[in-house]
């Protein structure tokens, strides 16, 4: 019998001490924009291209967010799909014009290997995502 991987630590030590629920966030984001928050959640996708990003699923609400890091400064493994991972960073709010969520979500696409119809983008957006300072995948 084997014994566990051990989690794999990525940027900054993390400072906070308790994960606030992704839900949480999303349904008071005006209350966590610009602040340092922790978030705790399945991986369901990371940037095939550079590692940049991850989207990191609350397993009680289902929410959704985004832990963002700029190129090179954390690589996250594309083997951390389904694992479960903390990360910490400042909340940002994105407002995006329709061209603007047109041009993201191309971009994205290419990058997940998946088909994108400029349709399916019916106007403009508010994303939050948090700016990765730190993060702790697979414990």
């Amino acid at each position: 019998m084997t014994a566990p991987a051990a989690a794999l630590k990525l940027g900054k030590p993390l400072t906070l001490s308790q994960p606030v629920p992704i839900g949480a966030i999303l349904a008071e984001p005006a209350e966590f924009v610009g602040k340092t928050v922790q978030v705790k959640g399945k991986v369901t996708e990371v940037c095939q291209m550079a590692g940049c990003w991850m989207a990191l699923v609350d397993p009680v609400s289902n929410a959704l967010i985004r832990v963002k890091v700029n190129d090179g400064d954390i690589v996250f493994p594309k083997e951390s799909i389904g694992k479960i991972a903390t990360a910490e960073g400042k909340l940002m709010k994105f407002e995006l014009t329709r061209e603007q969520a047109i041009a993201r979500a191309k971009h994205e696409a290419e990058e997940q290997g998946r088909k994108f119809d400029p349709k399916s983008v019916k106007g403009g957006t508010t994303i939050y995502q948090i700016q990765g300072a730190g993060a702790i995948v697979g414990q």
